[in-house]
């Protein structure tokens, strides 16, 4: 299969909302980031989603922390893994405290929700040039859209030449962080639809025990797959996942019982350059 049809997997082992109260294998500590890491990769991962967390853990964006965290995962398993930190506001950080910690961290990749960094268009500017301050950092951005218009608007936006990407990869968040929150695969549907602009490289995550399922139909129809305890806890059976690599090798095997190759973090990273 060539390198630009081969499904990555992303891991997103924590998020900035559950505790080990939810599940006491949630990493939290870098250490716990890094054990995560080296057994999602073993299962079949690409890319890690790092979230830090407070001495208290709670959210955090800091740059020393991210440091920290990344230097851990990187001494374990070297670039073996594509890194990727979130600048999730979660309601407490302003957009101009989101870029500034990943300009300050300099990842290799970055989550940037669209609808927090440009709540109106007072933002766009700033958020186009804080994408050309990416650019020529070599940071790779992947915009989280949480529906089809936030895709129009990212197109839109593009159009009026203030994206200095050709095509950025963007992920599809399929639901809302809601109790009781279950995605279907059918809630993918809408931001494939005819009209709706296509990005080159696509990544769907999705909350609750169809998680697999979601995300291997968007395996099915070109696009990738991020998976973990940040949006689902749960087995496509139903049964507790006892860790984030559970969750890593049950969208291994179903994509590959579909007849579909996985990527690697290298063949990631050539996707993203070439998408």
């Amino acid at each position: 299969m060539p390198d630009q049809n081969r499904v990555a997997i992303a891991v997103a082992p924590n998020g900035g909302r559950r505790t080990k109260a939810d599940h006491p294998a949630l990493p939290i500590t870098p250490n716990e980031l890094t054990d995560v890491a080296a057994a999602s990769l073993d299962a079949g991962a690409a890319m890690i989603h790092v979230h830090v967390r407070d001495r208290d853990g709670r959210h955090l964006l800091d740059a020393e922390a991210y440091q920290a965290a990344t230097a851990a995962i990187r001494a374990s398993v070297g670039d073996r893994l594509v890194l990727q930190i979130t600048s999730e506001a979660l309601g407490i950080y302003r957009p101009e405290e989101q870029m500034r910690v990943v300009l300050e961290v300099r990842p290799e990749a970055a989550s940037l929700a669209l609808r927090e960094l440009v709540p109106d268009q007072t933002h766009e500017a700033t958020f186009a040039a804080f994408l050309e301050t990416l650019r020529k950092e070599k940071i790779i951005p992947q915009v989280i859209l949480y529906t089809p218009e936030e895709a129009t608007y990212l197109a839109a936006l593009a159009g009026r030449g203030l994206i200095p990407f050709d095509n950025l990869p963007v992920l599809y968040v399929l639901g809302r962080y809601t109790v009781g929150q279950t995605s279907r695969p059918t809630d993918l549907l809408p931001f494939l639809a005819p009209g709706i602009a296509a990005a080159s490289h696509w990544m769907v995550c999705a909350f609750g025990g169809q998680e697999t399922a979601c995300v291997t139909t968007a395996a099915l129809l070109g696009g990738h797959a991020r998976v973990g305890f940040e949006n689902n806890l749960f087995l496509p059976n139903g049964a507790l996942a006892s860790g984030n690599q559970d969750l890593v090798a049950a969208t291994r095997r179903a994509v590959e019982a579909c007849g579909l190759s996985l990527a690697n973090a290298d063949t990631l990273r050539s996707q993203w350059v070439g998408a």
